[in-house]
């Protein structure tokens, strides 16, 4: 169902975020994510000058390599364009991941080494779309293995209202785990 009809107004900002979710050869999966953020009007920067109208304000990329357990094994992180001269060296910070594994509280453990002036807010704001790929990539593959169905089911079951223990969705995919009448 689309929105409403908006009231008469006119583009100010445009975000757009792409995430892409690859199968590797050796095994490994990669998670890509990418943002850019674009005004409508020309503007000033103190350090780059005039932005033309679409110009650019962010635009970056992340791509995390991950393996069948979610465990991140390395992370690359770019800054094409940013509005500080700095901002490309928060990049480095984000290889402070690789160990870590994808899953419940990750974004907790990833803030301590990326957060705050360590990291990039907008990089930071990539990992939780990088996260839901990474599920959404590997789970339907691994749904056909028994320790991956239960996996599944696991953290699926409860994650949304739609996948509610006691609703349809969860009786008809994953009765072992219906919880209803």
């Amino acid at each position: 169902m689309p929105l409403s009809p908006a009231a008469p107004r006119e583009p100010i900002h445009t975000r757009d975020i792409q995430v892409k979710g690859y199968r590797r050869q050796d095994g490994l999966w990669d998670i890509e994510a990418y943002l850019t953020d674009r005004k409508s009007y020309e503007h000033g920067n103190r350090w780059r000058g005039t932005l033309a109208v679409g110009e650019p304000v962010h635009d970056m990329a992340m791509r995390v390599t991950i393996d069948d357990n979610y465990q991140i094994h390395a992370v690359e992180a770019t800054l094409d364009a940013h509005p500080f001269p700095s901002c490309p060296h928060a990049a480095a910070s984000f290889s402070g991941l690789v160990g870590l594994r994808i899953g419940p509280g990750w974004l907790r453990q990833a803030r301590r080494f990326v957060g705050g002036a360590l990291g990039c807010t907008h990089l930071v704001e990539l990992l939780g779309p990088i996260g839901t790929a990474a599920f959404q990539t590997l789970a339907p593959l691994k749904e056909s293995e028994p320790e991956g169905r239960q996996a599944l089911v696991d953290r699926v079951v409860g994650s949304c209202h739609g996948l509610r223990a006691d609703g349809e969705a969860v009786r008809e995919l994953y009765p072992e785990a219906y919880r209803g009448s």
